[in-house]
């Protein structure tokens, strides 16, 4: 990596591990420069993956005083469905994912855009529902990750967690389950690049932490254009790099 490229890659892991812990969707900015810098879409994907716990630990801990022991339960369901995304990726020829990037890339963008309208309508919360939501969640997480964030505040809003601070801290742990137990298949089946995943570890933690802090002032619809400006770019740049 150049100089150019690791500064890029530093303030790109940032600014996702902000936009993560306060909206989700971080890796809408984090992929695509990783895509940019000439990695291959599924280990660049391994690499944001492991990349971005930092950042989802550092922004839960803003909200630690929100949690409980569901986090453990749900956490468990989500890790085992989040391995089971990554598998799925290490298992289909590479082509098949990277034929896959630029349509999972809107299908991020789509759920950050219909967030409002998502939690609006979910079913009354109940168990099934709960588990449903919750593996639907753990398996996109550990597939590709972009917008598991906003999956994941649907799948909480479908287990009986509406306020939305409260949410955000449930969110903030399970999206890091879910990329670290992606990261562990990704890391065994030698899908990572070290050095880049070690530079996203370090500026995630920092944005986590502050996002995490800050996420309680800031409007979150300024932050969600944001990520679905970011999305469309990084869609387009995806379709035409095909």
């Amino acid at each position: 990596m150049t100089g150019q490229e690791m500064a890029w890659l530093f303030a790109a892991g940032f600014a996702a591990g902000g936009i993560n812990a306060a909206v989700g969707s971080g890796t809408l900015i984090t992929f695509p420069t990783l895509l940019a810098m000439g990695v291959p879409p599924v280990i660049a994907n391994g690499t944001n993956c492991l990349g971005l716990v930092p950042g989802s630990a550092s922004g839960a801990y803003a909200f630690r005083d929100v949690l409980d022991r569901r986090v453990l339960r749900w956490g468990l369901i989500v890790a085992a469905c989040a391995m089971a995304g990554a598998l799925l990726v290490l298992v289909l020829p590479s082509e098949v994912f990277s034929a896959a990037v630029p349509w999972l890339i809107l299908l991020a963008v789509g759920l950050v855009a219909l967030q409002p309208l998502l939690l609006k309508h979910l079913p009354e919360p109940n168990p099934r529902t709960s588990t449903v939501a919750l593996s639907a969640s753990g398996f996109y997480g550990g597939y590709f990750g972009a917008g598991q964030g906003i999956a994941f505040l649907a799948a909480l809003a479908a287990s009986g967690v509406t306020a939305i601070h409260d949410a955000n801290g449930f969110k903030n742990v399970l999206a890091g389950v879910a990329n670290l137990s992606a990261a562990v298949v990704f890391v065994v089946g030698g899908k990572v690049l070290w050095s880049a995943a070690a530079i996203l570890a370090v500026s995630s933690l920092l944005g986590g932490w502050l996002g995490g802090r800050i996420t309680r002032r800031l409007p979150a619809i300024a932050l969600r254009g944001l990520v679905i400006l970011v999305g469309i770019v990084a869609a387009t740049v995806a379709f035409l790099g095909r």
